[in-house]
């Protein structure tokens, strides 16, 4: 190619390129070039395939004189921007960047328009001396490209076309070479924003860099830059790119659909913050043709979960800010609050870093919030670390202008008189700390979704059992250790709820019990009175059942969610707590009227609970007479007593399907709820009525039985005729204007229809409007008696759960136990409720036992077997004692229980290698903590303190701990041990308790039943005394031990049993080389 390029060829490029790029709906790159032009003679056709950039950059005009230089090249959205403005095109590099851009993004009418328009002052500079080469046409432009930037590109009228001087159209013919371009991706910053989308995309990548930021762009949630290879690998879908500002950048994305799925992987599995950018129209009445604003409307997090699918109903999902006070770290007074967003239950308390582990445990936070300034080397964060909690960091806000938060104790129904219940008391400056940490957070992130809160409730550590965080895992309360799900679990045994916020109240119970004897008697009043009556008990458990999870729906309403279903709930379960008061009402006139002696006092509880409730059946009353039934509301019929002419009214109004585009206009809200809406139904009926007779009446006059008045998004309003041989009546009719025509169908333009449908769609809007003006005085009625709902809805749960435990104690044989305030446990023919349990499922019987513990026998050493019970015993012990005290019947035959304030284990161990600590380290870091932290009120049991080093260390080891539990502590303790010289150490006497100092220790043991055959079994009963034989053999003879292994390990203990209690080095030299020959020739 020669080095001077004409500008006449220069200007049939730019009108090719337009055209071509308007015409075609592929991504390509172009590299436009001109031929030289014959002027005598045909010359040969020169082809380049040269990149642009190496084209020469100087241009000359035919004269011979200097070009002046093109002015800058402005397309996409700067082309519409600068419209205003006088724009000289330009070839340059750019061409090839704009022309992916073009490609890939949805081209409105209005660029398109501005793109001809220049294609046609270019070709006005043209000669007509030259003559353009015919070309091969181009495929017509794709219509159906995504809209990518909330604008929807217009399907009415014609394709454009452009315009040319000539009369006969041509087409210019531009070679085209590909040019194969790597695709190179840039960071943000790299990046001019030449959309509005763009420019919004990157605002929010810079305002929440800390977050996986999800932009909804129409029916898909879209992720770019960096963030989207990262996005596409955590959810395992296609990673892409597209062109933005001459650039490619990555992206990915799925449809709105998929939204709940993709944020339980990014938040439940994954740990990450989703800032979730949503799109509002900024003309309603254009819709999407109005174009969008999107912002960032919430920040999904792990704690801030509000109404997902994914969020579990049967357990709280707890954010807790904790602050600390400034001092020694190591005795540093700590403050805590949490809440749980989904139910709005708010709570505070103060703690220490001794207790800090075992409030984590009870509480089970999903997110913990710490103050940013905190010390990176304090001793709480290394607590955190170790527990494995995820932890947010945030700076607290600086006002401190805000009012006192007083405290209440609502949590409390069964206790009316609590002292904490409604003294007016304040936060400390601890716990203040902690609501300030927590509310800056929830505000951060929640934004638009920012509920109200509540007063928070303080939770006082007197009043409730304090279980530390290994007991809660080693006693499976909440989990099972081995599925690591509920399976095998306390709460799945005795689980008898029937309703979300009755189960997670059982779950809190069993994790923190009560201390306050007024509220444990009070509980089991319930028990005991729902446990009498199985026919109440059955009709109460069916009501309860068909319950919502109120708490929940109210705290969506006070997010700023929640839809017309929630309405519908919450009338449903208003109208159940009616149902419950009126049955139990019912069951109380019964009994007066059968029973001669009626006892009030059984009634006590019953109604103390019930009084709490309060009376909302006109609120549910209002919102049934609101809605529309379920039935009418999905188009099947329903029984009524509307007349014939109403009834055609509403058929008319349900089949009303093919306007708005498709969407069908269904009516929550009852039409006489309002005048307005009243009339806006009586208008939208009439409307209907006079489509039906002008249909009709244009069937009968063109004798077109198939003729349909329709709607659609591409052709408006328009008249179908199915098949289009019935259109010889029509034919030339210049009031029907064909539209289009298939092989067999043809649909036409009516203006009178036309007009028609503009008022029905107009009606429809308003009826939308005039329903959703409804929905919100509803929504804020409704949020009116939020407390009231909170609080009936507590109630409930409670009842829920004290029913739960009635059908437990009937099904399971469990007895009500008496509950003191002396240092005492007496339970007779107790039992283990899981073991027994999967014992019976496997066609086997539990062997209860009876634990005798009061001062005279405050600590009790349990010798035995293995594989005989001693375990088992000891968990037995202590979840009768949480039972107990949460207010249910225990499994037993009769139970007598002394309050215990804190409850510690040490059984079961296992290693901890990933923070350097063996099995035995492990076992002396529990075991040093309890005698650290239990009182004389507390309950502790311990197994194999010692085991895991040599026998003399051991020894002395469990004889220490019990030295210190017995003189120091002074609590109840059960202390499982295979050192039977404990027993001799301890003065164990002929009566089976311990002589001198230890006359206050109490002998017992399980033993083995053999016979004469060799057989043998556990009898797992325990007796008192001490068993001096473990009885080892037995159980690896149990567990398959290879015969040769068992042989020697049997001479072996029999040899060292004839022996000295204590024998040489050269003496247990001698023996093993002897047992080594002697089984050699057995072998």
């Amino acid at each position: 190619m020669t080095g001077s390029w004409n500008v006449r060829k220069r200007f049939l490029c730019i009108e090719s390129w337009n055209r071509n790029i308007l015409l075609s709906s592929r991504s390509f790159r172009v590299l436009s070039y001109c031929l030289d032009q014959p002027t005598e003679t045909k010359k040969q056709v020169v082809k380049s395939r040269k990149k642009f950039s190496d084209l020469p950059k100087s241009y000359v005009l035919p004269n011979g004189s200097p070009a002046v230089p093109l002015g800058e090249w402005r397309g996409g959205l700067e082309t519409f921007l600068h419209a205003n403005k006088p724009i000289t095109p330009q070839l340059d590099s750019e061409l090839d960047s704009v022309s992916d851009e073009l490609a890939s993004e949805n081209v409105t009418e209005g660029l398109t328009r501005t793109l001809l328009d220049e294609a046609a002052t270019v070709a006005d500079h043209v000669p007509t001396s030259i003559k353009p080469r015919r070309g091969r046409p181009k495929k017509a432009p794709d219509t159906n490209l995504g809209d990518k930037c909330g604008i929807k590109s217009s399907s009415e009228g014609p394709a454009a076309t452009v315009s040319e001087p000539s009369t006969r159209q041509t087409l210019i013919k531009i070679e085209q070479t590909p040019v194969e371009v790597e695709p190179e991706t840039t960071t943000p910053s790299s990046i001019t924003p030449r959309t509005q989308l763009a420019v919004e995309i990157l605002d929010n990548l810079v305002k929440f860099p800390h977050c996986i930021l999800l932009t909804r762009i129409g029916q898909f949630y879209e992720s770019y830059f960096d963030q989207a290879a990262d996005v596409a690998r955590l959810l395992n879908i296609k990673l892409t790119t597209r062109n933005w500002g001459g650039q490619r950048v990555l992206m990915c994305g799925f449809p709105l659909m998929h939204l709940d799925k993709y944020l339980k992987i990014l938040v439940q599995q994954k740990k990450c913050f989703v800032a979730l950018c949503e799109e509002f129209p900024r003309n309603p009445v254009l819709g999407a043709k109005g174009g969008f604003d999107r912002r960032v409307t919430r920040v999904v997090t792990p704690g801030t979960l509000i109404d997902e699918p994914f969020l579990n109903p049967y357990e709280n999902n707890y954010l807790l800010a904790i602050s600390i006070s400034e001092g020694d770290p190591a005795s540093a007074e700590l403050g805590l609050a949490w809440i749980d967003v989904s139910t709005g239950e708010f709570f505070t308390n103060a703690s220490s870093s001794d207790i800090l582990r075992d409030d984590l445990a009870r509480i089970g936070p999903r997110e913990i919030v710490l103050d940013s300034r905190i010390n990176l080397e304090h001793p709480m964060r290394q607590i955190l670390t170790d527990e494995g909690y995820f932890v947010t960091h945030v700076k607290p806000a600086t006002t401190t202008d805000s009012a006192p938060i007083q405290v209440t104790n609502v949590d409390n129904v069964t206790d009316v008189d609590s002292p904490s219940r409604n003294d007016g008391s304040l936060l400390t400056a601890h716990e203040g700390a902690a609501v300030a940490l927590l509310t800056t957070y929830m505000q951060a992130n929640l934004l638009e979704h920012m509920p109200s809160l509540l007063q928070p409730n303080r939770i006082n550590s007197e009043s409730r059992m304090q279980i530390d965080a290994h007991t809660v895992k080693a006693l499976e309360i909440r989990e099972g250790m081995r599925e690591g799900g509920t399976t095998g679990s306390l709460l799945s045994i005795v689980k008898r709820t029937v309703t979300n916020g009755g189960t997670r109240l059982l779950a809190r119970w069993l994790c923190s019990p009560s201390t306050s004897l007024k509220e444990i008697q009070a509980r089991q009043s319930l028990v005991a009175f729902f446990h009498s009556r199985p026919s109440l008990r059955e009709d109460l458990t069916v009501l309860l059942n068909d319950i919502e999870d109120t708490t929940r729906i109210v705290q969506r309403f006070l997010s700023g969610r929640g839809d017309v279903s929630d309405l519908t709930s919450v009338s449903s379960t208003v109208s159940t707590w009616t149902s419950t008061i009126q049955r139990m009402n019912l069951e109380r006139k019964m009994e007066e009227t059968e029973r001669r002696s009626f006892n009030k006092e059984e009634w006590a509880s019953v109604d103390l609970l019930l009084s709490q409730m309060h009376d909302l059946q006109h609120l549910a009353d209002r919102i049934t007479s609101a809605m529309l039934s379920t039935r009418a509301t999905h188009n099947e019929p329903e029984e009524s007593e509307c007349s014939p002419e109403d009834a055609v009214d509403q058929a008319s109004t349900n089949t009303f399907i093919e306007f708005r585009h498709g969407i069908s206009s269904k009516w929550s809200i009852h039409p006489e709820y309002s005048d307005s809406l009243r009339l806006l139904h009586q208008k939208f009926r009439d409307c209907l009525r006079r489509r039906d007779e002008f249909e009709e009446e244009l069937r009968r006059t063109y004798d077109a039985p198939s003729l349909t008045l329709r709607s659609s998004p591409a052709q408006g309003m328009h008249v179908h005729l199915a098949r289009k041989r019935e259109q010889g009546k029509i034919g030339d009719n210049s009031v029907l204007v064909p539209m289009s025509e298939s092989g067999s169908t043809k649909t036409y333009f009516l203006q009178e229809w036309s007009l028609l449908g503009a008022e029905i769609l107009e009606t429809i809007g308003a009826l939308q409007a005039a329903e959703k003006e409804a929905f919100e005085g509803l929504r804020n009625e409704i949020i009116s008696y939020s407390t009231a709902l909170r609080r009936n809805a507590r109630v409930v749960d409670e009842l829920d759960a004290t029913l739960g435990f009635a059908t437990l104690a009937a099904e399971l044989n469990f007895v009500r136990p008496t509950v003191t305030k002396e240092p005492v446990y007496s339970v007779v023919n107790g039992r283990h409720p899981t073991v027994e349990l999967g014992l019976l499922t496997s066609g086997r019987v539990f062997t209860p036992n009876s634990v005798q513990i009061d001062p005279a026998s405050r600590l009790q050493i349990i010798t035995g077997p293995n594989m005989a019970g001693k375990s088992t015993l000891l968990r037995q012990t202590a979840l009768i004692t949480i039972l107990a005290q949460t207010g249910s019947f225990v499994p037993a035959d009769s139970a007598t229980i002394g309050i215990v304030d804190r409850l510690f284990s040490r059984v079961g161990a296992k290693d901890d290698l990933f923070r350097d600590r063996s099995t035995f380290m492990v076992e002396m870091l529990e075991a040093s903590d309890i005698m650290r932290r239990a009182t004389s009120k507390s309950m502790v049991i311990m197994d194999e303190v010692g085991r895991g080093t040599t026998v003399k260390d051991g020894l002395a080891i469990a004889f220490g701990t019990i030295c210190h539990l017995y003189f120091q502590n002074r609590c109840r303790a059960l202390f499982a041990t295979h050192f039977h010289e404990l027993a001799d150490m301890l003065g164990y006497s002929e009566d089976h308790t311990g002589s001198g100092v230890f006359n206050n220790v109490a002998f017992f043991c399980t033993d083995v039943d053999e016979t004469e055959d060799g057989h043998f079994a556990y009898s797992h009963r325990l007796r008192p005394g001490v068993n001096r034989d473990s009885h080892g053999l037995k159980v690896a003879q149990l567990a398959g031990m290879p015969d040769f292994a068992f042989g020697v390990a049997k001479e072996a203990l029999a040899r060292l049993r004839t022996g000295q209690n204590v024998m040489s080095p050269t003496e247990l030299t001698v023996m093993g080389q002897a047992l080594a020959s002697d089984m050699k020739f057995l072998s």
